[in-house]
């Protein structure tokens, strides 16, 4: 049994991510399929504050799919984290007439969620979307494969380079306080070492070995790093200092930084992100998705609580983790 809604709010928020656009037009198109109206607010919670609100409907959203970033903005938003925040953006949405809230985002978007769901008289739904991949309850989060591509293009002309000078290269991707995307560029682009959260902290003499043995068995040649942002907590570029002074080959570091962000969202992307968008409505309408995110698990769409997507009890695939490890370790015993 449907309940009724006859307005969904809906926005972005946190970090932008490749196929956001594509999850917003599933969601609209989905929803005026059943004759339902799209708010959007733009810049994230802000624009529930701010009452930066823009209508959408197919004309809107017809050709979004192929374009990275947000069509609605995003933003960090300060006032929902002050005191009677949460409850005043309730009101605001209670008084637009908003029977459900659908937020577009990552596990710190969604506390967002749960703070106004406490004042708020209307369904809130969360749809993943963040290069990081670090969200509980979805296998892959709206924006990571796109990422990966990006990372994986720059390592690919960085390893020509340094083939050519005979270089160690530290390459530094994002992920926040996860390793999937530095393990996932890292196996893709056939990197010598991965350094992330999940194999401990930098052990820059351990490194410095592992660099001087692979020279001596091998020779100089490229030998590239793939390294989790904040693992080190000098920078990459200090760290590649102290590689060029330990083992007498240059280092340089490359931060890849935002440009993982951006760029057209590659097919698995649009299809995720139409997938959860066009779910997130079909469960609100069915009244199930209330404090849930849609997510997908093995292949189907699943909901999954808003309140447990934060627990990191999510991990990057162990066997490459440990494959990657037993390389190294294999390559210094030949």
């Amino acid at each position: 049994m449907s309940h009724a809604i006859r307005k969904i709010g809906l926005l972005t928020s946190g970090g932008d991510a490749p196929g956001m656009n594509a999850a917003i037009r599933a969601v609209v198109l989905t929803a005026a399929a059943q004759g339902i109206e799209v708010l959007g607010f733009k810049h994230g919670f802000n624009g529930i504050f701010n009452s930066e609100i823009q209508p959408l409907s197919r004309p809107e959203v017809l050709h979004i799919i192929q374009h990275g970033g947000t069509v609605l903005k995003s933003a960090r938003c300060k006032q929902l984290q002050e005191v009677g925040g949460p409850e005043k953006a309730a009101t605001i949405l209670n008084h637009l007439g908003i029977d459900a809230l659908i937020v577009i985002g990552g596990d710190g978007s969604f506390r967002g969620c749960q703070a106004i769901a406490k004042f708020y008289q209307g369904q809130i739904v969360g749809i993943p979307g963040t290069i990081d991949n670090d969200v509980d309850g979805t296998d892959f989060t709206i924006g990571f494969a796109t990422a990966v591509d990006t990372a994986l293009d720059a390592l690919d002309k960085i390893r020509d380079t340094a083939d050519a000078f005979e270089r160690i290269f530290l390459v530094e991707v994002m992920g926040r306080h996860t390793g999937y995307l530095a393990l996932a560029a890292g196996i893709a682009s056939g990197a010598e070492q991965i350094i992330c959260p999940e194999y401990g902290p930098v052990d820059v003499i351990d490194l410095q070995n592992d660099i001087r043995q692979m020279q001596q068995q091998y020779g100089n040649g490229s030998y590239i790093v793939v390294i989790a942002e904040t693992m080190y907590p000098a920078g990459a570029t200090a760290l590649a200092a102290e590689l060029t002074a330990a083992t007498g080959t240059e280092c340089r570091a490359c931060v890849l930084g935002h440009m993982q962000r951006g760029g057209s969202p590659v097919g698995s992307d649009r299809i995720l992100a139409t997938k959860l968008g066009a779910f997130a409505v079909e469960q609100l309408l069915l009244g199930n998705a209330h404090l849930m995110m849609a997510g997908e698990l093995s292949g189907l769409a699943r909901l999954f609580p808003l309140s447990l997507t934060g627990d990191k009890k999510k991990q990057p695939d162990g066997y490459l983790l440990d494959w990657q490890q037993r390389l190294l370790q294999d390559s210094h015993q030949i």
